[in-house]
């Protein structure tokens, strides 16, 4: 077994797994209602989801980190003897899923002493850097060897060291042994489960691990697209945030028009999540409501005449919503590294599925978004926010922003992002956040929200838009943050009084408007120094981000965050 040293002390351990510092989100527990409630085959078919869930994970940590299993085992042996420095270390590993993370202070955490965050993640060689990688692809390119560089640029490759060469090989062939594991489940599941529906995605989803075929995984996704009246939700998430490599390749002007002669796109690699839970009938049907909105909201979008977008203005939206008590989160989508995700959709634009005809579809995450300390809650309020706007702060209005910025993905450009190279998904995720803003007024003159939701949204969208701390640039759902404070305080959105937030109510929504055009703009013309310009002039951390952030700073000494699943835990020990 491999040895490692342990990079934390004990006084830095202690500190960041004290519960004032370490962020509890509680999913289901073992005796929730909402699972008691189930069919007992239902309950049966969980329990094979959240092995499935479990097996992802194992599968997930090798993409983040090459060395994530074996320090995993290094600290359970250690625990084992009763080293207490590796029991709190194991606290963080388990919490962030791996080795390296971010907190929620945008300071690195590296549990492990000499080994460091790679740009590749552990989809590419440890040892490759970014000028090898181009040379590489470079001569291979010139050598004739197109298919073989098509196999390292796909999403779906883990790429190996081939001699001088590189060779991408399907994560399903990579980790065929444990994904064949995740399909038995699956299919366990499938035999037992009472929706017809949900058994049919299932048995579509084994068959794609179980076979190295892009296809498959778009039949999936296009099935799962479509459920929306199910008990039970299981998704594997494939999203491409996490890989910095390939997006280094827009970079290099030589690489890019051979890849261009060529018709290949590098799209950035994707990392594996498990969503396991519980439909909620209530919330599922008030998420509904925006539905037979969206193709306005599509008709009304900037440039709509230049592209093509999954949403039609002229045909029912292929979007589906739900609403999901939290069993389980696993491997990508768990992971909590600075923050945790809220909600998602999915399936994202560089998937096949919405080749074939498939659409996409929205899942909330209800325990992570409800407000545990309201007397917290309070205090940053007290502390940030001018008290004559507290009566327009709902922590609720965070729930209907939250829908309008997921459907916002469905909307703009469908394709031809990934020659933003790194900047793709913070363009991406601004557009998201403006186009929830844009479309306020237009949603209340419609009828979808009150004139007083309509001041709840506003006012606690831009009051929960500053930050702890100035984040990195791989944090585009923070760097995104920056860049609008920055354009909407330019613009007089909001201003800093007596040391706490005025939101220009009024001059919002315009600003949001103006904000999406512009994004828009740059989605479609596809320019990578565009982007670049766009994202260095707007995320500019000023002296008034910097004064709220120290106010916030009191006000929560959280630095790390963790998941509490005591449902799932008890799943998992019966199986």
């Amino acid at each position: 077994m491999e040895t490692f040293e342990l990079n934390l002390s004990m006084k830095e351990l202690e500190k960041r797994t004290h519960k004032d510092y370490l962020i509890t989100k509680k999913f289901l527990k073992a005796d929730a209602p909402e699972y008691l409630a189930l069919k007992e085959a239902d309950k049966r078919a969980l329990k094979h989801l959240c092995k499935a869930a479990a097996i992802l994970e194992k599968i997930n940590m090798q993409i983040d980190c090459k060395h994530n299993l074996a320090v995993k085992e290094f600290l359970e042996s250690e625990i084992e003897k009763g080293n207490k420095q590796a029991a709190l270390t194991k606290v963080l590993f388990d919490a962030q899923k791996g080795i390296n993370a971010i907190d929620t202070m945008s300071n690195p955490i590296r549990l492990i002493k000499g080994i460091d965050e790679k740009l590749g993640k552990g989809v590419y060689p440890e040892d490759l850097s970014k000028e090898e990688f181009h040379n590489v692809l470079i001569r291979m390119l010139k050598e004739g060897k197109i298919d073989e560089v098509k196999g390292i640029l796909t999403q779906r490759s883990i790429v190996v060291r081939a001699a001088e060469d590189l060779a991408g090989i399907d994560y399903v062939d990579y980790f065929s042994e444990d994904f064949a594991k995740m399909a038995d489940e699956l299919e366990k599941a499938a035999k037992v489960s009472t929706n017809a529906d949900f058994n049919e995605y299932l048995q579509l989803q084994a068959k794609a691990l179980r076979t190295a075929d892009p296809m498959l995984d778009a039949y999936a996704d296009k099935k799962w697209a479509t459920l929306q009246d199910t008990p039970l939700e299981f998704t594997i998430t494939r999203e491409n945030y996490e890989d910095e490599m390939t997006g280094t390749i827009v970079e290099n002007e030589e690489l890019s028009n051979l890849l261009k002669e060529h018709g290949i796109s590098p799209i950035p690699k994707d990392f594996l999540g498990g969503r396991v839970g519980i439909i909620n009938k209530e919330g599922t049907e008030a998420l509904m409501a925006i539905k037979k909105y969206l193709p306005t909201l599509a008709d009304n979008m900037p440039y709509n005449d230049e592209y093509e977008q999954t949403i039609s203005a002229e045909a029912d939206s292929e979007q589906t919503m739900v609403d999901v008590d939290m069993v389980m989160a696993s491997g990508d989508v768990g992971e909590y590294r600075g923050g945790i995700t809220l909600a998602e959709n999915l399936p994202n634009s560089d998937k096949l599925s919405l080749t074939i005809g498939g659409g996409r579809r929205n899942v909330y995450h209800r325990q992570i978004r409800f407000i545990s300390d309201k007397k917290k809650l309070q205090e940053r309020l007290d502390a940030i926010l001018d008290k004559e706007q507290h009566k327009y702060y709902l922590d609720e209005a965070d729930h209907w922003f939250t829908i309008g910025h997921e459907n916002a993905h469905s909307l703009g450009p469908k394709e031809g992002s990934e020659k933003l190279g790194k900047y793709r998904n913070i363009i991406e995720e601004n557009k998201a956040d403006m186009g929830a803003l844009a479309f306020v007024d237009l949603l209340t003159e419609l009828g979808m929200y009150t004139e007083e939701q309509r001041l709840q949204i506003i006012v606690t969208t831009m009051a929960d838009n500053f930050l702890k701390s100035k984040p990195t640039l791989s944090q585009a759902h923070r760097v995104r943050t920056v860049m609008q404070n920055k354009y909407f305080a330019d613009r007089g959105a909001y201003e800093i009084k007596d040391g706490k937030i005025h939101v220009n109510i009024e001059k919002v929504v315009p600003i949001a408007k103006e904000m999406l055009a512009e994004i828009i703009r740059i989605q479609i013309d596809g320019d990578f120094n565009k982007a670049e310009k766009y994202v260095m002039d707007n995320f500019v951390w000023t002296d008034n981000m910097e004064l709220i952030a120290k106010k916030l700073q009191k006000v929560s000494k959280a630095l790390n965050g963790t998941l509490e699943t005591e449902l799932a835990d008890k799943l998992l020990a019966e199986l």
